[in-house]
C-alpha cells in the first residue's frame, strides 16, 4: 500500500513540474493583462474621486447656461435639441470628469449672470475674455479664437470699420461687440437685441445701417438672408473661454485638465473642424 502511495505521488509531481514548464509563456500574458486593468481600473477610480470631489449645481450633472442662438458654437435643431461647437466641447469635458451634461438656454447677459451666481456650473456661449468679466468670473484656458465683423447690405455705403462711426449700430445684449461699439462711438449710436438674429432682423428692416457680431454667427446669417454681406476689415480678436463662479478654483483646475487633454488628443480640434471649414 505504501509503494502504491509513493508512486503515485511521485507521477502526480512529475505531472505538476511538466505543467508547470510548458506554461511559463503564456503566464505571462495574464500577468501583463491584468496589470493594465488593474491600471485603468485605477485611472477610472481616480477619474471618479475627482468628479466626486466636485460641488456642482445638481449633483452627478454639468450644468452649462447658454444663448443657443449663436451657431455654430450653439443652436436649436428642429427637434428642439441643442448642437455646435460649445455643446460637443462641454460634453466631451463633463465625460472627462464623469458627469452629465444639462444645456440651460437663456438670453445671453442671463447666461453670464447664471454662472456668476453660482446657478449654473460654466457658461459657454462664444464667451470672450475681458478684464471686466475676469473682475466677477473665472475664466478656463481659451479654447477658440472669435473675430468680431460687421455684416451690412450689400448695397450699404460703408466700406470698412471706419465708416459705422456715425452709422445706427446693431449689437445683440452682453456680448463683447454691445461693449465695444457703446465704448467705441457712444450708446446713442447702438441699439441692442437680445439675439443676433433679432439684430440681423432689424438690419433687414432698415431699422439699423450695421450689425457688429462674431464671424460665424455672422457667417450663418448671411448665408441664410440673402442681400447681406460681412466686411472685409476685422473690428477685433479676441479668445473664447469657459466661465464660471469667482473662486471656484476646484472646476477651474478640473475643466483646464480636462480641456487641456481634449486640445492634446485632437478633439476640441475635430469637432471645430466639424463645424467650421477651413476656408
Amino acid at each position: 500500500m505504501m509503494k502504491k502511495t509513493l508512486a503515485m505521488l511521485a507521477a502526480v509531481c512529475m505531472m505538476a513540474a511538466m505543467t508547470a514548464c510548458g506554461s511559463s509563456d503564456s503566464a505571462d500574458a495574464p500577468a501583463a493583462e491584468t496589470t493594465e486593468a488593474v491600471e485603468d481600473t485605477t485611472e477610472a477610480a481616480e477619474e471618479t474621486a475627482e468628479a466626486a470631489a466636485l460641488t456642482t449645481v445638481n449633483a452627478g450633472k454639468l450644468t452649462m447656461s447658454t444663448n443657443a442662438a449663436f451657431p455654430p458654437y450653439e443652436m436649436t435643431t428642429d427637434s428642439g435639441d441643442f448642437e455646435g461647437i460649445d455643446i460637443e466641447v462641454a460634453g466631451a469635458i463633463a465625460e472627462k470628469l464623469g458627469l452629465e451634461l444639462v444645456v440651460d438656454d437663456m438670453d445671453f447677459d442671463a447666461a453670464l449672470l447664471a454662472a456668476q451666481q453660482g446657478k449654473s456650473d460654466i457658461v459657454m456661449a462664444g464667451v470672450s475674455v475681458t478684464e471686466e468679466r475676469q473682475q466677477v468670473m473665472e475664466f478656463s484656458d481659451s479654447y477658440a479664437t472669435g473675430v468680431q465683423v460687421v455684416i451690412v447690405p450689400e448695397d450699404s455705403d460703408i466700406a470698412s470699420v471706419d465708416d459705422i462711426a456715425d452709422k445706427m449700430i446693431g449689437t445683440q445684449r452682453g456680448t463683447t461687440g454691445n461693449i465695444y461699439c457703446t465704448d467705441d462711438y457712444g450708446e446713442d449710436h447702438v441699439t441692442t437685441y437680445d439675439n443676433g438674429l433679432t439684430a440681423v432682423q432689424a438690419l433687414n428692416n432698415g431699422q439699423v445701417d450695421c450689425v457688429v457680431i462674431d464671424q460665424e454667427p455672422a457667417k450663418a446669417f448671411v448665408a441664410a438672408n440673402p442681400g447681406l454681406k460681412i466686411l472685409e476689415t476685422e473690428y477685433v480678436s479676441e479668445d473664447y473661454a469657459i466661465g464660471m463662479a469667482k473662486g471656484n478654483t476646484a472646476l477651474l483646475e478640473a475643466v483646464n485638465k480636462a480641456l487641456a487633454e481634449l486640445q492634446a488628443d485632437g478633439t476640441v480640434q475635430a469637432i471645430v473642424d466639424k463645424y467650421i471649414s477651413a476656408e
